[in-house]
């Protein structure tokens, strides 16, 4: 089944690059699609890199606080302990909520979010193959 669909602006990709070149194009009146691969908006950076990894630094900062730093407060805790599972879920929790809050941007700015492979062919056209 072939869709041809007209845009002014095709950004492939919705990493940081991808997603802020799709809105100032927008922004600027441009007819603006946005074409992604993976199931979740956002690139490696927001899915499982930079944001799910600084969330597990966050944690383990806070575990390790409570456990060595708050007695030089005068805060004695006793029995620390960590949950692994209750950590990998506020991770989870984190990339979901700002992957959401991404796709409501795009929304927002009117902009087409459209789930495939792009490939383009010509300086005029690209070609996507839908997943």
């Amino acid at each position: 089944m072939s869709q041809k669909n007209t845009y002014d602006v095709v950004v492939i990709g919705s990493g940081p690059g991808g997603y802020s070149a799709a809105l100032r194009a927008a922004q600027l009146g441009f007819d603006t699609a946005l074409v992604e691969k993976e199931k979740t908006l956002g690139g490696v950076c927001l899915n499982v890199g930079c944001i799910p990894s600084k969330a597990l630094l966050d944690s383990s900062e806070r575990y390790h606080q409570a456990r060595h730093k708050m007695a030089d407060h005068g805060i004695e805790i006793k029995d620390v302990r960590l949950d692994l599972e209750t950590m990998m879920s506020r991770k989870n929790k984190v990339v979901k909520e700002l992957t959401h809050n991404l796709r409501e941007l795009l929304e927002r700015g009117k902009i087409e979010i459209i789930h495939g492979t792009a490939r383009v062919e010509a300086p005029d056209r690209v070609h996507v193959t839908r997943d």
